[in-house]
């Protein structure tokens, strides 16, 4: 009689299985190579018809496996059965390359015999294995299946071939009635047997001896969904489910009446076994899949080129922050950070390289504001302008700053304002205060909108404005300012004193005793440009970031209370502050020097920015009072008695009995 021959399994691999292992390996395995189970599915074998021929042209015996695969609570579509894998993910190329793999595939189907002769249990017959290593850096995934499957001593022979199942050997009524319970229920393995009104019942195989008790052999049916389309060759399944029946029932499987159950009727294929002498020893097993070549090896997923470039980029950024998070700092809330909403007020030197570190941290949402345009001086400076933005006088700097912070990252949701702040010091023309109002309107909707705001202008009365606005809606507002060779990076304190703490931060404003004024007009050459070192305004900018993420990462956030100066990083990383050490109030920078100094600045209750007085003004009155402090020189001043201070001062001084010393009074010296 002719040996039975068995199509192999081919596995087919949705991207989304690479996907979801991406995302493991970042958030869950990391370093770890512990196998994580796995299930894949498979359904009955299909044929489809070649449109030149006509002819049926039958399909793999194709095994599916997706990203959905990881999760527990997987169910598998309909008419398909599940198959219990596991997955061993390695690090390294070289650990996939030079991995046990005989040991790994004999430990599987040694669990399988194990499962079959302990437990009886069918479920483990469709086990497989799969070792990958995910190149997360060029989106390559070199994989290779194993679906273990005994090989029987003597081999099974068929007597006769495979016929049509319907070809004398079923009833028309008794198929009908089994693809009704099937199509209802769909079994991986089943026991058919006739019943009294030419119907026919289904059980597992588990319930071999009960449910096939008194009855004749010719009657017994042993069925598989067959995942093969191929007429003399049954599917994989097939050798386990065997194995299994000579292991288990030995005296009553001599002869086995195989159903290769494809769907319907017309599909599926039956034929009669014939095993030879059987042994409780646990048979060869074979089953690694081939690749392409048909050679024993593995094969390699390179999604890079079908996938969106915009959306390998994004994956890039998040690759490197993942990667920080789950070997270094665990408790990084990167999600918190990409959420995170920025507001740049500047887009000259500081605020495009705010913008370019900002992405680096995976931040999504950025707008800048800016009123100016590029100038054939700016693209050395300031990384997001080219030659070309110089050119026909120049683009609006927002504009071109957001456009090119696209190209950079198209992931990033970057928009330009053109936008002039009002100040202090500077009075609008009675034409001009209907535009001047649509300005403040437009920029405390863009204050409404956002979570972090970044004051990166390049005059102090500029900033006066938007202190007043971030104050008074509690926002992150973070200041950076440039000298020659030294920096200020700043974060303004909450509105609200904390309770922990019997100090409020500062603002801006809090160590000045005047209020902010005209510095724009009537300046020389070198007071028009900002006049700094070049290495100078990357470290601030970047030093302002990397303050707002750790700002991000404490518990408190707005309300995070200052260090004392020259307290040790690590012993806030290990109480209460951010995973990323200290979160000063202000940082002074000294390149001459190459160092910072922290100082805590407390807020100042006549302070022109952030003070009560000035808040509850532009809150009760609005615009009217903005208007005021633009266009009255003194009204700060008046408003939160400074002017009284400056009065105070002077009387102190009058006050005091100056001894003036005589003529010849240097002669006793």
């Amino acid at each position: 009689m002719p040996v039975v021959q068995f199509a192999q399994f081919s596995s087919i691999v949705q991207p989304t299985l690479w996907h979801e292992l991406s995302r493991l390996k970042l958030e869950v395995l990391r370093l770890s190579d512990e196998s994580v189970p796995l299930t894949a599915t498979y359904s009955t074998g299909r044929t489809i018809k070649d449109r030149n021929t006509g002819q049926e042209v039958t399909l793999g015996c194709n095994i599916a496996v997706g990203g959905e695969g990881f999760s527990e609570s997987y169910s598998p579509p309909l008419h398909s059965v599940p198959a219990r894998g596991i997955l061993k993910n390695y690090n390294t190329i070289e650990e996939f390359k030079n991995a046990d793999k005989r040991a790994l595939f004999n430990k599987l189907s040694d669990e399988i015999w194990d499962s079959i002769i302990q437990n009886h249990d069918t479920a483990a017959l469709t086990r497989f294995l799969l070792i990958t290593f995910a190149d997360l850096k060029k989106y390559k995934f070199y994989y290779w299946f194993a679906f273990p499957a005994f090989a029987a001593q003597p081999l099974w022979e068929i007597d006769g071939d495979w016929t049509a199942a319907a070809d004398k050997h079923f009833s028309e009524a008794q198929l009908s009635s089994l693809t009704k319970q099937l199509s209802l229920q769909a079994r991986p393995f089943f026991l058919v047997r006739p019943a009294q009104d030419d119907s026919v019942e289904v059980a597992p195989v588990q319930d071999f001896t009960d449910f096939f008790a008194n009855v004749p052999e010719q009657s017994r049916t042993i069925g598989f969904l067959d995942p093969s389309a191929q007429a003399s060759a049954p599917g994989w399944p097939l050798r386990n489910l065997l194995a299994y029946l000579r292991a288990v029932h030995p005296e009553a499987t001599q002869t086995v009446r195989v159903l290769c159950w494809r769907g319907d009727a017309p599909s599926s294929r039956f034929g009669i076994l014939r095993g030879g002498p059987t042994s409780t020893e646990k048979p060869s097993a074979v089953g690694w899949e081939k690749n392409v070549q048909g050679k024993l090896g593995a094969r390699i997923a390179d999604l890079a080129p079908m996938m969106d470039p915009k959306r390998l980029a994004d994956q890039a950024v998040d690759l490197n922050l993942k990667l920080m998070r789950w070997r270094i700092l665990p408790a990084l809330n990167l999600e918190k950070i990409a959420q995170t909403r920025c507001l740049l007020l500047g887009a000259g030197t500081l605020g495009c390289y705010v913008a370019r570190t900002l992405t680096g941290w995976g931040i999504r949402k950025i707008t800048l504001v800016d009123s100016g345009k590029v100038s054939f001086s700016n693209p050395v400076r300031q990384p997001l302008f080219e030659f070309e933005d110089c050119l026909h006088g120049g683009r609006p700097k927002a504009e071109a700053a957001a456009g090119r912070l696209k190209k950079i990252s198209p992931g990033v949701d970057a928009q330009g304002v053109t936008l002039s702040i009002p100040m202090p010091g500077h009075p609008i023309p009675p034409g001009s205060e209907e535009q001047t109002k649509a300005d403040v309107n437009a920029l405390e909707n863009l204050f409404d909108t956002h979570d972090a705001v970044f004051l990166l202008m390049d005059s102090r009365e500029s900033r006066w404005l938007p202190t007043v606005l971030g104050s008074a809606k509690g926002k992150i507002v973070l200041n950076a300012a440039l000298g020659f060779d030294s920096y200020l990076v700043m974060r303004h304190g909450a509105r609200e004193k904390p309770a922990h703490s019997s100090t409020r931060l500062g603002c801006y404003y809090c160590n000045d005793i005047v209020a902010p004024a005209d510095s724009l007009t009537d300046r020389t050459l070198d007071q028009m440009c900002t006049v700094t070192r070049p290495g100078l305004a990357p470290i601030a900018s970047a030093t302002a970031v990397e303050l707002l993420v750790s700002l991000l990462q404490h518990p408190l956030g707005l309300h995070a209370p200052a260090p004392p100066p020259g307290q040790d990083p690590q012993s806030q990383r290990e109480g209460e502050g951010s995973v990323l050490g200290l979160v000063p109030h202000q940082l002074r920078g000294f390149l001459a020097q190459f160092r910072n100094m922290q100082i805590i600045g407390a807020a100042y209750d006549r302070c022109t920015g952030c003070s009560e007085t000035v808040i509850k003004a532009y809150e009760t009155e609005g615009f009217a009072m903005l208007l005021r402090a633009f266009n009255e020189s003194g009204f700060l001043e008046s408003l939160t008695g400074l002017d009284k201070l400056h009065a105070e001062g002077e009387q102190a001084l009058e006050a005091v009995d100056w001894e003036e010393e005589g003529e010849g009074a240097d002669e006793d010296f």
